[in-house]
């Protein structure tokens, strides 16, 4: 498989593969005052970031779909996420209209420990969410808050992921690392999850817990890139790394718009890896189409 090096490469790479597009585990979509008000944290290389992070694609609502759809990403999420209490509903209700609009979109919803949380969150997911992001170091609370207990809960008993930034790259908080969320999953077995950045970087300990729970997904983002604001990944990994993608728990992500580099990137830095075009096929597309229950 040739290398994207530029995204009008982009099409050309999953065409060259025999796949209908790209799915996209991670991308970010939210309301734009919250979008600009994220673009200045990252401006400001703010105490969650640890580095300078220039923002590429820091285009408008329509000429961001538009980029997308001119790749061929056929499918991805609008993660959003609170930092306080009182943000996840309204925010929730914004991914809700963005999905009706925005038919690529997997709908998607967050959450904050706070009074109402599970009543929301059931709300949500009778909505139609199909993913919730949750930010263990953007949020800075403990996953295994006790008002969290049944909202892990809901969603297990409902199949619905949870992409969940528990790492503790780029700089970590109390509540990150492989222990605070393997506590969740060892409470709630049947959870699905994904795992952003690899678990960067522990990724030793995330890759213990996806062999653990067999309901746990790992997404790409960031990894491998040539930014090295979150970790260099482990050789020692990579067959397991291999292993978990064939299987369909690996799964695209880029961070689009808040990366500091081309989209085609990401792609490049996995083809890179040298694990096989099956690997490409069910991480680009495979993986994700089941996990979302795309077509």
């Amino acid at each position: 498989m040739v290398e994207p090096r530029s995204d009008s490469a982009v099409p050309a790479f999953w065409q060259g593969l025999g796949l209908p597009g790209l799915i996209d585990a991670h991308v970010h979509f939210m309301p734009q005052r919250l979008m600009s008000a994220v673009w200045g944290y990252f401006d400001e290389a703010g105490p969650l970031i640890g580095a300078e992070w220039p923002i590429r694609y820091r285009d408008s609502e329509e000429e961001r779909l538009a980029f997308l759809r001119g790749l061929g990403v056929r499918a991805f999420p609008s993660l959003l996420y609170p930092h306080r209490p009182g943000m996840a509903e309204s925010l929730n209700e914004w991914a809700a209209g963005f999905a009706a609009r925005v038919p690529e979109c997997v709908q998607t919803a967050t959450f904050f420990p706070e009074p109402g949380v599970e009543e929301y969150t059931g709300r949500a997911v009778e909505a139609g969410a199909r993913v919730f992001k949750v930010h263990l170091q953007v949020g800075g609370f403990d996953p295994r808050a006790k008002e969290l207990d049944p909202v892990w809960g809901t969603l297990a008993d409902a199949g619905v992921p949870a992409l969940v930034h528990a790492g503790s790259g780029p700089v970590a908080n109390g509540y990150t690392g492989p222990g605070p969320f393997g506590e969740v999953l060892a409470r709630h077995p049947r959870l699905t999850a994904i795992v952003a950045h690899l678990g960067a970087p522990e990724f030793d300990g995330f890759f213990a817990l996806a062999d653990r729970y067999e309901s746990v997904h790992l997404d790409t983002t960031m990894i491998f890139t040539r930014f090295a604001a979150l970790a260099p990944f482990p050789n020692a990994l990579l067959p397991r790394l291999r292993d978990l993608g064939l299987a369909g728990r690996v799964l695209l992500g880029t961070d689009f718009p808040n990366i500091p580099y081309e989209y085609a990137h990401q792609l490049e830095s996995l083809a890179a890896l040298g694990l096989g075009d099956d690997w490409l096929r069910a991480v680009c597309w495979h993986g994700p189409a089941r996990l979302f229950g795309l077509a």
